[in-house]
C-alpha cells in the first residue's frame, strides 16, 4: 500500500501518517520528491485498511499496490519520472547520452576522452575510478586519485559525471565528489551497498546483474527507494547467455517491460553488452527505437593501449557518427536529444537533483 501526499503537504502531515502506520504495527518508508512525497507501507494490510488515511491532512490518495516493489512501481506513480543529474535530465521526453572513458588511466587520457564525449553530445560524463574486475590481476582503477581527475575534468567541461562505487565504505568519499553514483552489475544485489548509496543524497544509476531477472533488478531499485531516494535510473547492460559472439546479450525487451512496471527512467549500455566497437552504434539505434531514455557509451582516444575494455570503446573517428546517430533516431522516435539546462544551475555543478 502507498500513501501519496499532496504537493503542499507539510512535514507535520507526513509525520502524522507515519505515526499512524507505526502505531498499527507497520513500517512506513518516506520518499520525498521535488513536487510530491510518497509513503510506502509494509505490514498487515487489514490493519491499515481500518485507518482513515484518506482523511488525514495532506493525503491525496491511498493506493493498494500488488507488486512486491511499492515505491518504484507504476501503481504508486503512474507518470514516468525524470531524474536530474546536475543540470542534465534523464527521462521519457528526451534521449540522454552519457559517455566517457570506461576507466580513468591518466590525466591526459581522461581529459581527451571526456572532451570526445562532450563533442559527441554527451550531457553527462562517465568514468571509472574503482573497477571491480573478474581477475584480481586486472587493472582495478586508480581509486581516489582517479576520482579527483574525473571531478576536475567534469568541472572544466561544465558537465556532471557518474562513476561506480564498489563498497559501502567508499560511498561517502565518492558521493562528496561525483554527481551520480553507479552500482555495477556485480553489485546489483549487494543490499548494504544499495542502502548506502540510497542514503548518500545523489542520483543512482543501477545496472542490471549479469543473471538477474527484471523483477530482481527492480527489487534492487526498491532497496534504494526505501531510503527515501527515488533518484534512480535503471541501466540494461546485457545479460549472460550461451551466445559467445557478443560479450553479453542485450535484452532490448527489458526496456518496455521495465517501463510497464516502473516509473523510473531506463537507459541501455551498448558498450558492455556488445563488447565490440562495431556493435555499439547499431545497438544504440535499437535502444532508442525500443524506447530507452538514454545510452551510456565508452569512448577512448587510444583504445589499442587501453587498460580496460579497449575493444568496445568508440574512437575519435566515431564521435560525429555517434552524435548524428543519437540525433537522427531520437527524432524518429519523436523525442529531443537531451541538452544541459543551465537555467537550473545552482552555482555548483551536480548539486541539484530531483525526481517526480
Amino acid at each position: 500500500m502507498v500513501v501519496v501526499m499532496r504537493g503542499g503537504a507539510s512535514d507535520v502531515d507526513i509525520d502524522k501518517v507515519v505515526h499512524a502506520i507505526t502505531e498499527a504495527g507497520g513500517d512506513a518508508f518516506v520518499s520525498r520528491g521535488k513536487h510530491q512525497t510518497i509513503i510506502g507501507l509494509v505490514g498487515d494490510l487489514t490493519h491499515f485498511a481500518e485507518l482513515p488515511l484518506h482523511a488525514f491532512p495532506g493525503v491525496e490518495d491511498v493506493i493498494r499496490v500488488s507488486k512486491p516493489y511499492k515505491l518504484v512501481s507504476n501503481d504508486a506513480h503512474p507518470r514516468p519520472s525524470t531524474v536530474w543529474v546536475g543540470d542534465s535530465a534523464i527521462g521519457r521526453d528526451t534521449v540522454t547520452l552519457i559517455a566517457g572513458p570506461c576507466a580513468v588511466e591518466t590525466e591526459e587520457q581522461a581529459r581527451e576522452a571526456c572532451r570526445m564525449a562532450k563533442e559527441a553530445g554527451a550531457t553527462i560524463l562517465r568514468g571509472g575510478a574503482y573497477k571491480p574486475r573478474t581477475s584480481p590481476y586486472s587493472f582495478q582503477g586508480l581509486g581516489e586519485p582517479g576520482l579527483d581527475l574525473l571531478q576536475a575534468t567534469a568541472r572544466d567541461l561544465q558537465l556532471p559525471f557518474v562513476t561506480e562505487v564498489v563498497t559501502p565504505a567508499d560511498v561517502e568519499t565518492v558521493a562528496a565528489k561525483a554527481d551520480m553514483l553507479q552500482v555495477g552489475a556485480r553489485n546489483m544485489q549487494n543490499f548494504q551497498l544499495l542502502k548506502e548509496v540510497g542514503m548518500a543524497g545523489r542520483p543512482v544509476l543501477l545496472k542490471r546483474g549479469l543473471t538477474a531477472t527484471i523483477d530482481e533488478w527492480i527489487m534492487a531499485a526498491e532497496y534504494i527507494a526505501q531510503t527515501g531516494n527515488l533518484q534512480i535510473v535503471l541501466c540494461e547492460r546485457g545479460i549472460r547467455t550461451y551466445e559467445p559472439m557478443t560479450r553479453n546479450t542485450l535484452d532490448v525487451s527489458a526496456v518496455p517491460v521495465a517501463q510497464s512496471l516502473s516509473h523510473l527512467p531506463i537507459i541501455i549500455d551498448p558498450s558492455h553488452s556488445g563488447g565490440r566497437r562495431e556493435l555499439v552504434l547499431p545497438l544504440i539505434r535499437a535502444a532508442i527505437a525500443v524506447g530507452a531514455d538514454g545510452v551510456i557509451v565508452d569512448v577512448h582516444p587510444h583504445p589499442e593501449s587501453a587498460l580496460v575494455d579497449g575493444p568496445q570503446a568508440l574512437v575519435k573517428e566515431d564521435v560525429v557518427r555517434l552524435r548524428e546517430t543519437v540525433a537522427r533516431f531520437a527524432e524518429a522516435a519523436g523525442r529531443d536529444v537531451a541538452r544541459v539546462d543551465h537555467e537550473r544551475s545552482t552555482g555548483a555543478w551536480g548539486r541539484s537533483a530531483s525526481v517526480l
